[in-house]
């Protein structure tokens, strides 16, 4: 059985909690208000996923469509792939639907995941992009699976080595390990707002 340092248990713990109460307000029955009581909660739908609150948003797209607005090309692999710009990018940034949060946080988790304790070849060219919803959960929980994996692979020695994980896509190559493990959670924990702020519009505009 594999013993995680002391000092990742808070952010491992941490982890654990986004990403479910995250997986729970996608999938339902019921979800943690925050409180201790059950909320229920819709499963997401095809719709949910791909609706877009304003114009202009940047979502997941079929290929043969091309990129959406302000964005240059499709990120990712498969018949969908995922608005997105060449750096400068747009400016103000583009509101994004629900569909496009998951994917770049799939996206990041399983990425990470591969460049921590995986081959470290993963990248966002043949990272496959999902089309519908369920899908998109899927995607999400493998990647949550696969993160999680790559932080109990950690020793106390890794949490300190510049570098650990080599994800290609940001600043990893020059933190030690463990600001990448407590920024990787700031990132489910924000997009997971996120998901859940648009859930909440999404409900409200179907009642109006």
């Amino acid at each position: 059985m594999t013993t995680a340092p002391p000092r990742l248990l808070p952010l491992l713990d941490q982890f654990d909690f986004a990403s479910e109460r995250l997986l729970r307000r996608l999938t339902g029955p019921v979800m943690d208000s925050g409180d201790g009581a059950d909320t229920k909660v819709e499963p997401l739908t095809d719709d949910e996923y791909l609706w877009e609150p304003v114009p202009g948003c940047w979502t997941v797209r079929r290929r043969v469509d091309g990129p959406g607005p302000r964005a240059t090309v499709l990120a990712g692999a498969g018949p969908w792939g995922r608005d997105a710009a060449s750096y400068p990018h747009p400016w103000p940034p583009p509101v994004t639907t629900l569909a496009w949060r998951l994917s770049h946080l799939t996206e990041m988790l399983s990425l990470r995941a591969d460049h921590t304790a995986g081959s470290r070849s993963a990248t966002r060219e043949n990272h496959p992009v999902s089309g519908d919803a369920a899908g998109a959960i899927a995607a999400l929980g493998t990647g949550v699976a696969a993160w999680r994996q790559a932080l109990l692979s950690a020793d106390d020695t890794a949490l300190d080595t510049v570098g650990y994980c080599a994800y290609p896509y940001g600043s990893d190559a020059a933190e030690p390990f463990l600001d990448i493990v407590w920024w990787v959670n700031q990132e489910v924990l924000h997009h997971g707002a996120e998901i859940a702020l648009l859930r909440d519009l999404y409900r409200a505009s179907r009642r109006s």
